[in-house]
């Protein structure tokens, strides 16, 4: 009864989150667009991963939440600091997922902030003055404040909802697309129609990488299928941080803003 309780409260917070799409932007790009995310990050992410965007000649953005470096997380390894040395001179965005992959939603602000900081002061000593300006919610979970919140101090914020990003682009709580270990390549084709007909930004998000993904993971080769259906139909794959430059996501952040 609580779990049934608790998951229609959930569901009416994200209804109301959706909906609340103050600061919106209009869509400012010529053409489709596409990004490619990785999140928390696993090392398979940081190696075979990184491998298929080289294949192809493109670049992701990998979220990072610094207090998992090393460790070994859901059967999972996860990324060591070698990994996002390697990641970010290859040219790949790094981004923000909070430090402890914490959850948003009903954590204290002063705990959200210090958290945010933790992980902005671990990515300035690994790679030494880099600075984040993308945001991934952990587990997708967001509400109006913490939406607010982040939108104060990142230019995009990246969700889980699927759906692609046109015409006006709520820049604090984008749309994705998954490619997680169940993900139907109908709905990847579907998402990539739409961002044609309406010059719109699809953002791909998914975890692990390997020949055996955990259900939040990806294999190679669909991965691979997907980017080449991506460059056959001629859309640009940009990371997250200059697709947001194309669409006009990039503006100036008011430190009052609501």
């Amino acid at each position: 009864m609580i779990t049934i309780w608790y998951r229609a409260k959930r569901a009416a917070r994200e209804r109301l989150t959706r909906r609340w799409t103050f600061q919106s932007v209009r869509n400012g790009a010529s053409g489709p667009l596409v990004s490619v995310s990785f999140d928390d990050f696993p090392r398979s992410a940081a190696k075979l991963g990184a491998q298929v965007l080289r294949d192809f000649g493109v670049k992701g953005t990998y979220f990072v939440s610094g207090g998992r470096a090393g460790l070994h997380v859901d059967g999972l390894d996860q990324f060591v600091e070698e990994d996002l040395i390697e990641v970010a001179a290859n040219g790949h965005e790094i981004g923000c997922h909070t430090f402890s992959h914490l959850r948003l939603p009903g954590a204290p602000r002063t705990a959200i902030m210090d958290d945010l900081l933790r992980n902005a002061e671990f990515v300035d000593r690994v790679l030494g003055g880099y600075s984040m300006s993308s945001f991934a919610y952990p587990y997708g979970d967001v509400g109006i404040s913490t939406k607010a919140l982040m939108g104060r101090h990142f230019p995009t914020s990246r969700g889980i909802w699927f759906g692609v990003n046109k015409n006006r682009i709520d820049r604090r709580q984008l749309s994705a697309v998954s490619l997680e270990r169940s993900f139907d390549p109908a709905k990847v084709s579907a998402a990539l129609d739409e961002a044609q007909a309406n010059g719109g930004w699809v953002i791909f998000f998914t975890h692990d990488i390997s020949d055996d993904p955990s259900p939040f993971g990806c294999e190679p080769i669909r991965l691979s299928r997907v980017l080449n259906e991506v460059l056959e139909r001629g859309i640009e794959i940009l990371t997250i941080k200059d697709a947001a430059q194309r669409v006009g996501c990039l503006q100036p952040i008011s430190a009052t803003a609501a």
